[in-house]
């Protein structure tokens, strides 16, 4: 089965559609799937729900997404440095599903386990928990999180080889391998594609059963969100 796309558009074709439930890799800027983001863009789906750690930046990232009024609701973690989701969300134009970062990566592990719901104490006695299932255990109150199972995710990873197997780079791995886990269907953007066989089974870090599609992207831009250096 040949998993390999000639390019971000063609890996989405067919997949994508109006009001899909889509998670996104990345943390920040930081190991998004920046390719296959502008070619979802560019395919004018729209009514989308994404969970993402957050929204990338004005302009950049799911920031793109905003920008066209493709994304309905947010489910994220984080929604800092965006100016437009901010003015959104402000205006009522945005749904936003507030999420404890720990929580949000649970619940796509979770969808990606086939483990429908979990109890966590994150979140208890705040807005979060409000019109959930409480419970307790062992003398403590715990809220009720639904899995997620998104219609596709879409993902960066470093290598792949011809078979969907994957290896990460470093911080880069952040939301990646819960996303692409959880996808019922999962695309996935790589900068290197080797054959099979060439990388270690010891050194793969998400297994190939779990990806669909693989566009390669060999210079992806890899913007800087927030520069913190000082002149020399």
């Amino acid at each position: 089965m040949n998993k390999i796309y000639p390019s971000a558009a063609e890996a989405l074709k067919g997949i994508v559609a109006d009001g899909q439930l889509l998670a996104v890799g990345g943390f920040g800027l930081c190991g998004i799937p920046e390719a296959l983001i502008a070619a979802l863009r560019d395919t004018g789906v729209k009514n989308l729900t994404v969970i993402s750690n957050n929204a990338g930046v004005d302009g950049f990232g799911l920031g793109q997404l905003l920008e066209t009024r493709q994304i309905k609701k947010m489910i994220s973690s984080y929604v800092g440095e965006n100016k437009e989701f901010e003015r959104q969300y402000l205006a009522g134009e945005l749904e936003l599903e507030f999420t404890p970062q720990g929580t949000l990566a649970e619940k796509l592990r979770a969808g990606g386990a086939g483990i429908p719901a979990f109890f966590t104490r994150t979140g208890v006695g705040t807005i979060v928990a409000e019109g959930k299932e409480l419970r307790e255990f062992d003398g403590h109150t715990y809220v009720m999180e639904r899995a997620l199972n998104p219609d596709v995710a879409l993902v960066k990873a470093h290598i792949a080889d011809k078979s969907g197997n994957l290896v990460f780079r470093r911080t880069a791995r952040n939301f990646n391998p819960a996303a692409a886990m959880a996808g019922k269907i999962t695309v996935v953007e790589v900068e290197q594609i080797v054959e099979t066989g060439i990388l270690d089974p010891d050194a793969v870090h998400l297994p190939g059963i779990y990806v669909h599609r693989i566009v390669h992207n060999p210079n992806p831009e890899k913007r800087i969100e927030k520069r913190t250096t000082r002149p020399a």
